[in-house]
């Protein structure tokens, strides 16, 4: 299916981000530091305004409930005050307007230094986490950065602190020269991964959490949806739980990072959204070998016994959100094999390649709870790979824990233009009942404990510029209802609105002419459509060799051909996977001139 969505370009965005990069512009010609070393700084002072804008608002709050209430006490200066509605309170000589104002000849740097460490006196979320090294530029350097970062609206968006840091991330990447392995995730993504595993309340996890963007993203969805959650629960189909519509009440976030740098930025986006986590970084820490937030403690599941007469034991999170870093190499397997086995975090054991993708994918399966979703970015070639890690892949699929696989197009990310896939795992899928028949053109309720759901969204996009694409919030509302109508779920047009209602009904309505539907086509109704979506059964994928690519079972819609840009995403893909093959070669080749030469030698 082909939807390409007319472009939007937001004017604003574009205006924030040529300021943001004229201000970096003027650390890196005045500074001589690199742009790992200036990026703190600049977006610290960019923490600093959004934390003012989110403080001026309860600030007036506050006044106003002191000018009408009888008693004489205000509550303008009572930190206790700003922190029960989640906002940072900021000290007169922290606020980015007094620094903004600062005269002539006043030393800059070591106000600013001093602004950082009364943040975080006040805010104790946030100790050790702002940058202190401004005193190490000028005053009038920092005046003029001051004044450029002034001028950004505070009210550009939701996660705009995490939209300044994707831009910031991307051309420091280009301007170091590197390719940008650890890049913060489009919003357009996150929100299609949190749209479809619907955290409406629980616990959440996000292993490689970056900048803190599905985090942020999640407590959006939770406050865009206040009613009650459409997912099965209880004791049968249909019973609903109800929940507050606020995030910090319905959210319990953690998470990991590896880079120092990086945590400290998630944990000052949290702070500026008003949302507080546990947030593990730097260090020694390292998600392949550490396990900090304790997720895959086993517990016992209610009957207490598993298939083999053993305890059947499973993780503590409700969701996993994640984009990890693709086919990373040299992990220490060694330091893993007592973690290898049933109930432990790699409970189907450990590629024999050197490759660490199946080594993520079994990390978030492990931490989910019994009735857990997850949803990831992940490399095609982990849809296709054989040898062991197909052997990976079949264990995970036959435990009935793969939900939905949606295909994504190139040029969704600002660093790297290859195309990916979106996983999504559904352990509480396993235990639902069995619908009544499907039809013969694959209407009707699909068997979702045994089936998969793959989804190619890779003609679904709209051209932000000549390298860069997104979807808009329409492609990204219909593509989740694709997944709701498959679940036996009421659609929900929260986003996209009509024009992602109209989409759906153009597709999914049944139409009595052919045969679908008693309705007259007034109800819709998941059915399998050929170039976008397929409830592919467990036998039909096993004929595939267990593998996970969408493009094997969705098809060609009629009168479509393989267009070049197909043709393209294919020979990348391809490729993608003939490096990691070779790789492998490598790697078997130095094994075996070892062992010959240990035999020659004895």
């Amino acid at each position: 299916m082909h939807w390409i969505a007319p472009t939007e370009r937001d004017t604003v965005t574009d205006t924030i981000e040529k300021r943001l990069w004229d201000a970096a512009d003027q650390f890196r010609a005045n500074s001589g530091l690199t742009a790992a070393q200036y990026s703190a700084p600049v977006l610290g002072l960019i923490f600093l305004l959004f934390a003012e804008s989110r403080f001026a608002k309860r600030h007036k709050q506050l006044e106003s409930a002191g000018a009408s209430a009888r008693r004489s006490t205000s509550r303008v200066d009572d930190p206790a005050a700003y922190h029960a509605e989640g906002v940072m309170y900021l000290p007169e000589a922290a606020r980015f307007a007094h620094l903004l104002n600062l005269p002539e000849g006043a030393n800059i740097g070591q106000a600013i230094n001093d602004a950082m460490a009364a943040v975080e006196q006040q805010n104790p979320q946030l100790a050790g986490v702002l940058p202190r090294s401004y005193q190490i530029f000028t005053s009038t350097l920092l005046k003029e950065l001051l004044k450029k970062i002034s001028e950004i609206p505070v009210d550009t968006g939701y996660d705009a602190f995490g939209r300044i840091y994707e831009y910031f991330l991307g051309e420091f990447a280009r301007t170091e020269g590197q390719k940008g392995g650890e890049f913060y995730t489009p919003s357009s993504i996150v929100r299609l991964l949190v749209e479809i595993i619907e955290p409406f309340h629980g616990r959440i996890l996000d292993p490689a959490c970056g900048s803190g963007g599905m985090f942020v993203s999640s407590a959006r969805f939770v406050s865009e949806h206040q009613r009650s959650s459409p997912r099965p629960s209880g004791e049968g189909l249909g019973v609903r739980e109800k929940f507050s519509g606020n995030p910090a009440d319905e959210l319990l976030i953690h998470g990991v990072e590896k880079t120092d740098e990086t945590g400290r930025l998630a944990r000052m986006n949290l702070a500026i959204h008003g949302l507080e986590g546990d947030i593990r970084h730097g260090g020694h820490i390292n998600s392949y070998y550490d396990d900090p937030h304790e997720a895959c403690i086993p517990f016992p599941s209610p009957s207490g016994r598993g298939a083999g007469g053993e305890g059947e034991r499973h993780g503590r999170f409700d969701f996993v959100l994640a984009n990890p870093p693709f086919n990373v190499n040299a992990v220490d397997k060694e330091r893993l094999a007592s973690e290898v086995g049933a109930g432990r975090r790699y409970p189907f054991g450990l590629p024999r390649t050197d490759n660490a993708n199946y080594l993520w994918i079994q990390l978030f399966y492990s931490s989910l709870n019994t009735k857990g979703r997850a949803g990831f970015v992940m490399a095609n070639s982990a849809s296709d790979a054989r040898s062991s890690e197909q052997e990976l892949r079949r264990q995970l699929i036959e435990a009935r824990a793969v939900d939905v696989m949606v295909a994504v197009g190139p040029n969704m990310f600002y660093t790297v233009t290859l195309p990916c896939t979106l996983w999504f795992l559904d352990k509480g899928k396993s235990q639902l009942p069995s619908p009544s028949g499907r039809g013969a053109g694959g209407e009707g309720a699909p068997d979702i404990a045994n089936t998969i759901l793959f989804i190619d969204a890779r003609h679904l996009y709209r051209q932000i510029d000549r390298a860069h694409r997104d979807w808009s919030e329409a492609q990204i509302g219909f593509i989740a209802n694709i997944v709701r109508l498959y679940r036996g779920e009421a659609p929900d047009y929260t986003l996209g609105g009509e024009e992602a209602k109209a989409k759906l009904h153009e597709v999914f309505v049944p139409s009595p002419l052919q045969g679908e539907g008693r309705d007259g086509g007034r109800s819709l109704q998941y059915r399998d459509t050929p170039g976008l979506c397929k409830a592919a059964t467990l036998a039909e994928i096993e004929a595939q060799g267990w593998s996970l690519n969408p493009g094997r079972y969705v098809g060609v819609a009629t009168g479509e051909e393989v267009s070049d840009e197909d043709f393209k995403e294919k020979l990348e893909t391809l490729n993608e996977e003939l490096e990691v093959l070779n790789a492998q070669a490598r790697e078997l080749e130095q094994t075996i001139a070892a062992n010959v030469a240990e035999i020659l030698e004895a």
